[in-house]
């Protein structure tokens, strides 16, 4: 589980529009997304990089990844 802390969500789209990006890389990733703190808790395969290009797709930016 990686705990991803990204910037800029501020609202329920934000939260479905993160979480559509990863499961579009990773169809089988697990995502919670708490929107206040900007953390994002992530259950996947995909690499830091991986999760860096969609979250960036997605319109956020990815500040730090915690393993």
């Amino acid at each position: 589980m990686l705990t991803l802390q990204v910037k800029g969500m501020s609202c329920g789209h934000c939260k479905k529009a993160v979480t559509s990006a990863i499961l579009a890389k990773d169809s089988k990733a697990q995502v919670t997304v708490d929107v206040q703190s900007g953390r994002v808790e992530v259950d996947s395969t995909l690499s830091d990089t991986e999760l860096k290009e969609a979250i960036d797709d997605a319109g956020y930016e990815l500040i730090s990844v915690k393993r």
